[in-house]
């Protein structure tokens, strides 16, 4: 797509929909094939029409896969929407391997490297963060107290907006009597924000304190699935040490934990202080312990170096949110190219959010290496849309009201664009929540497709860097890993600039190809993972952490 002021697009020759490039009014001639088709409606950009006449339960096809069938019977030139097309996918079976796939050239990136921090275990961090943990939500409240004594006099407070000048403001101009319209149409300026500076352990690049509402009270396996997160936190390559605060009594026991990260790290050496209040006493005795054992932590942390790693020691996490009708065609398939470069060069990537592969399940486990890794991803599939189904909310719900609007209409549509994020490479490793997806190649992450729940398990697998696209806008950022926004449109870009990162609505609007993207992309990936450019979910300390409770989240 590198042709200017294209108004449509078939994105692949089986397709019997078109998709609007930009708003076509009613009445606009679109021609296709030789014929001239008359629009019946208005079709904004990032939506659909037919492009012949369709009977009721016909098949539309996008990607090249079935995505839905007909409500009723359509004329060519008709807006597809939730009314006239309901949700629909192939079937699928375990098949043939098909492994074959064209390596992208990657002459430009042979021999480049990136400066990271080398842990003792062979990965490379691309950051050098110290972790405060609550093993169950009964610690939240003294982690937050570390984190006031900490953050701060350490250097390490996030310098977020200031909007106490505007408040000044609103109530100097309601005492002196102004109307509504006047407090309305007042010329507010907010303090910029940014990280904090004069750091006192200049090589560490923050305390993170990750409060959640787990532990106790839920299911064993929830609690469990928790230890396995949290020592996936612990043993990542941008984690130097961690501090672990624990009840004493919760079902996440501090040997559960430390089993999980034995999994992970059989030869964990990092600095690890595990404080148990029932056992210590009272909580000044406790914070005391653990502001001294934090504190030496990081003085050993800041030792560490920057060095040079090479890319084959990236592991990319790929992730979406906010997605539009756009993210299928530009940021999703510019995401697949890089994915297929990184793995020509040795690299890891990270293929989540199992709800939206809805419909490409054949041919992700055809990609498979092995029938019983193909046989694996079936399984975990069909368990989860089971569980879903179960409880009244199948994957076939996983839309939300601003996919739709914009042009997502039913999850086999959203799932076939976003699974473009995974390249063609053949499939290396399905691993299940929570565990480690690190392995080079593309792996697959069992995840619900909730944007902070999937990057938070992404990371937990060992993620170093995050690659996130969005059509709609999003801020979703992550405690430990740089989370790099991308938008699938100039649009969204241009009215966010405070949290994206990187525009391929160069591609929608024929200024740039997928190639050159990926290419751009790679880039500034390799400065952020060298700590030479901030993501801009890092400068705005969004440190978002939910880990997922193994029920229904789609």
């Amino acid at each position: 797509m590198n042709k200017k002021n294209l108004a449509y697009l078939q994105i692949h020759p089986k397709d019997n929909v078109l998709v609007a490039l930009r708003d076509l009014p009613e009445f606009s001639q679109v021609e296709y094939a030789g014929e001239t088709i008359v629009l019946k409606q208005t079709v904004k950009a990032k939506h659909k029409f037919t492009i012949t006449p369709m009977s009721q339960d016909s098949e539309v096809f996008m990607y090249g896969v079935l995505v839905g069938k007909l409500n009723y019977d359509l004329d060519a030139g008709v807006l597809i929407n939730t009314e006239n097309l309901r949700h629909a996918a192939e079937d699928f079976k375990l098949g043939e391997r098909k492994l074959a796939w064209t390596k992208p050239n990657v002459q430009a990136f042979e021999g480049r490297t990136f400066n990271g921090f080398h842990r003792s275990n062979g990965q490379v961090g691309t950051a050098n963060y110290w972790l405060v943990i609550p093993l169950v939500f009964c610690e939240n409240r003294n982690v937050l107290t570390l984190k006031a004594a900490l953050e701060e006099k350490l250097g390490y407070q996030v310098q977020a907006k200031d909007y106490s000048n505007e408040v000044d403001a609103l109530i100097s101009k309601y005492k002196s009597g102004a109307s509504v319209d006047e407090l309305l149409g007042l010329d507010l300026q907010a303090n910029p924000s940014g990280l904090g500076k004069n750091r006192l352990f200049p090589q560490v690049d923050g305390v993170k304190f990750l409060n959640h509402d787990m532990g106790c009270g839920g299911t064993r396996m929830d609690s469990d699935a928790l230890c396995g997160l949290l020592a996936g936190y612990i043993t990542h390559p941008n984690v130097a040490g961690a501090t672990v605060l624990s009840l004493g009594c919760q079902h996440a026991q501090a040997s559960i934990l430390r089993a999980e990260i034995s999994k992970r790290d059989p030869q964990f050496d990092k600095p690890l202080y595990i404080f148990e209040q029932q056992l210590e006493g009272t909580e000044q005795d406790l914070m005391q312990k653990a502001l001294k054992s934090t504190f030496v932590g990081l003085a050993q942390a800041n030792e560490m170096k920057r060095t040079p790693a090479g890319l084959d020691k990236l592991v990319i996490g790929l992730e979406c949110g906010g997605s539009d009708g756009f993210s299928g065609i530009s940021a999703n398939p510019t995401l697949g190219y890089l994915s297929d470069m990184l793995v020509s060069l040795g690299g890891s990537v990270i293929l989540a959010e199992f709800p939206e592969l809805c419909g490409v399940e054949q041919e992700l486990s055809d990609r498979c290496e092995t029938s019983e890794m193909a046989t694996y991803f079936m399984q975990l599939m069909k368990t989860y849309n089971a569980k879903a189904e179960a409880d009244g909310s199948g994957f076939y719900m996983n839309p939300s009201p601003g996919n739709i609007r914009d042009g997502l209409i039913t999850d086999a549509i959203k799932s076939a664009g976003a699974a473009k994020k995974g390249g063609t490479s053949p499939v290396t490793a399905v691993v299940d929540y929570p565990g480690l997806a690190n392995g080079p190649g593309l792996n697959l992450l069992c995840t619900p497709g909730n944007d902070v729940e999937s990057t938070t398990a992404e990371v937990a697998a060992g993620a170093n860097v995050v690659l996130f696209t969005t059509g709609l806008g999003t801020p979703t950022g992550n405690p430990i890993a740089p989370v790099i926004k991308i938008s699938s449109n100039t649009k969204i870009y241009e009215k966010m600039p405070d949290i994206i990162d990187i525009n391929c609505g160069t591609i929608i609007d024929g200024e740039e190809q997928i190639e050159e993207a990926a290419h751009r992309v790679l880039e500034y990936v390799i400065e952020v993972a060298s700590g030479e450019r901030s993501a801009k979910a890092v400068l705005l300390g969004q440190d978002d952490f939910i880990p997922w409770r193994r029920g229904v989240s789609l």
